[in-house]
Order: C-alpha cells, then sequence, then structure tokens
C-alpha cells in the first residue's frame, strides 16, 4: 500500500512539474536561450488564427481550358451591289476538344454555311477544321483537326448536373481571349435525343455572350457538365432579362456527337404523335393527336389512347417515352401497351427515321 502511495505521489509530483515548466516557457520565453515569442508561443496561440486559403477554382480552370478552342468561320458573299466583289464576313465561336483524335464540339450557329473554319488553340496554333455533320435539334456540330497529341477535356460517363451545382464557363466572348465566367445551375433538363426545347437545356446564371457559344462548361473539379449554347431571348424588346443562360447537358451532348461521327448525322425514331399529358392514374401518356402517314397511324393508335408501356420499359413521364422512341433504330418494331375506353391493346408499330 505504501508503495503505491509513493508512485502515485511520484507521478502526481512529476505532472504538476511539467505543467509549471511550460506555463513558465510560455510567459517568459527568455528561461530558454534561443527561445523567443514568435516561436513557440505564436505558434500556440496563433496557429489556430492563421488565414485559409482563399476559395478559388484556378485549378479546375487550368485542367479545362487547353481544351477550349476559339473557332473562326468564314463566309464568303457575293453581292452584286459590291460589283460582284466576293467579301468575307467572319463569326465568332468557341469549341471543345473532346478526344485525341481531333473532335471539337460547338454549336451549328457558330459554322454554319462557312466556307472556312479555322480553330486557334490556347497555345497560339491555328489549324483548318472539317466539319464532320452536325444537328439541327441541339444546335450542335462536330468538326476534326487532323492534329495528334491535344488536350482533351475532363470527362465523367454518368456525369448529371444539379440545381445550385457551381459551374464556371469558359470561351472567347467578343474576340477577347479565353474568358471564364461563374454562376451556378438555375435548372436542369434531359439527356435525351427528342425534339429539344429550352426546357431541356441546362440553365445557368454565368455570362455567355456572342463568342462563348460552343465552349465548355464545367464543374468545379473541371469536369465537362455542358456545351454553352445561348442566351434566352424575348420578344418583347421591352423586357430586360438578366442571368438566363442555356448550355446543353454532357450526356446529350455526347450522345450526339457520337451518332454524328457515327452515322454523319443523328438518326432519331419517330411514331408520328403528338402528346404533352401524363396520366397519373393509368401511368401513361396521353395521344393528343396522330398524323397522317404516320407509323402510329398504320398501327392503329388512335387519339385518347393511353400508352402505359413500350416493349418492357414502362413509362414514367411524356418525355421519357419520348426519349425512347426517339433513341430507337429506324424499322425497329416496338409493342406499345395501351388503355382505351377501359380496355387494354397491344399495337405492334414499327418506328420509322425523323426527317428534319
Amino acid at each position: 500500500m505504501k508503495l503505491f502511495s509513493s508512485i502515485k505521489y511520484t507521478i502526481t509530483a512529476i505532472s504538476y512539474g511539467v505543467l509549471i515548466a511550460v506555463v513558465l516557457l510560455l510567459l517568459i520565453p527568455g528561461l530558454v536561450p534561443g527561445l523567443n515569442d514568435t516561436s513557440l508561443a505564436t505558434s500556440l496561440f496563433k496557429g489556430s488564427q492563421a488565414q485559409q486559403a482563399p476559395l478559388s477554382f484556378a485549378k479546375a480552370v487550368s485542367i479545362a481550358s487547353p481544351a477550349v478552342v476559339n473557332i473562326y468561320s468564314q463566309q464568303i458573299e457575293v453581292n452584286p451591289q459590291y460589283g460582284r466583289k466576293a467579301r468575307k464576313s467572319t463569326r465568332l465561336g468557341s469549341g471543345v476538344i473532346m478526344d485525341t483524335h481531333g473532335y471539337i464540339l460547338t454549336n451549328l450557329h457558330v459554322i454554319r454555311q462557312a466556307d472556312l473554319i479555322q480553330v486557334l488553340l490556347q497555345d497560339g496554333q491555328i489549324y483548318p477544321a472539317e466539319l464532320i455533320g452536325f444537328d439541327h435539334y441541339t444546335d450542335l456540330a462536330v468538326l476534326k483537326v487532323n492534329v495528334n497529341n491535344l488536350p482533351v477535356i475532363p470527362q465523367k460517363e454518368q456525369q448529371t448536373s444539379l440545381v445550385g451545382d457551381i459551374v464556371l464557363a469558359i470561351g472567347n466572348p467578343l474576340n477577347l481571349g479565353q474568358t471564364v465566367t461563374q454562376g451556378i445551375i438555375s435548372a436542369t433538363g434531359r439527356n435525351g435525343l427528342s425534339n429539344t426545347s429550352y426546357l431541356e437545356f441546362l440553365q445557368m446564371d454565368a455570362a455567355i455572350n456572342e463568342g462563348n457559344s460552343g465552349g465548355a462548361l464545367i464543374n468545379s473539379n473541371g469536369i465537362l457538365v455542358g456545351i454553352n449554347s445561348r442566351k434566352f431571348t424575348q420578344s418583347n424588346p421591352q423586357l430586360s432579362i438578366q442571368g438566363i443562360f442555356f448550355a446543353v447537358p454532357y450526356q446529350l451532348a455526347y450522345k450526339v456527337m457520337r451518332q454524328i461521327i457515327e452515322n454523319g448525322k443523328v438518326v432519331r425514331g419517330w411514331l408520328g404523335i403528338s402528346t404533352n399529358r401524363y396520366h397519373k392514374e393509368l401511368k401513361g401518356f396521353v395521344i393528343e393527336e396522330v398524323m397522317d402517314n404516320s407509323p402510329a397511324k398504320a398501327a392503329g393508335i388512335q387519339v385518347g389512347d393511353v400508352v402505359y408501356q413500350i416493349d418492357n420499359e414502362s413509362i414514367n413521364s411524356v418525355t421519357g417515352a419520348l426519349d425512347i422512341i426517339a433513341e430507337t433504330q429506324p424499322n425497329t418494331e416496338l409493342t406499345f401497351k395501351i388503355y382505351r375506353q377501359g380496355n387494354t391493346i397491344e399495337a405492334k408499330v414499327k418506328i420509322i427515321e425523323l426527317r428534319n
């Protein structure tokens, strides 16, 4: 028992001694030669107050920006008013290098009716570009330059964007050189190939101007989330609209690019119906119009029918159903399961290609 008490007394004494020594060193650093108030005391008392590094997207921009290019498209016009003398007009735009084979995504309106397309890389090199194909519905076009070892934009196969995500738009607005604007995703669209509208694009408040079109929209990790497309326009000039800009979602842009590379165009399936209404109770879309000489007409589909299943896929939304049809290869037969006046029927429909 006496031994235990002695050990306890010794440990307690040592603990108090160490504590007193630390306090003395902090209060009177001069007790130990070479120790001053800028070393131990400063690190202990001021370390927690050190400034944090400022929030920066410099790393994301440095990763993605080398793959964003400037595009100059020239159109040669011959106008009798100018004495048949040819005149060149140049449009500005941007593009994104998508793979090592030199394929570049941009907007169709950037290169529409161009006689000469040139691509300026961020290292200052300029190359002629070949138009591989385009898609009217998404306003996308695919170019190709015959150059190896090009920088490629970081991509994620299952990339999806959420409202509130921070995004950065990279492009060449007004030919000022590569510029970055920052904002958030304001609303999200879809990734299917059915006919597109503003509702299917990513809406954002990162500013884009003339020359930004076709550039990259990236997230804070530098990964491509969309292709910058346009700003919202309104027929009423008296309305001042700000902060509404659009980009084609990455997954949709990638689908379009792959089809253009493989087929020279985007091939979409066509049923020949019109619908905007989803029947919640029956869980299907309501046929509102059947077009003449369409696959739907030939299969006996009628106005008022509710389609609740296509082949083995249930219908969760109108847009989802239209995507199933659009992404079906032409000449493929699909089985439509339909509610009609309280009865369930099936219709075999041979999907054909949508013509522009």
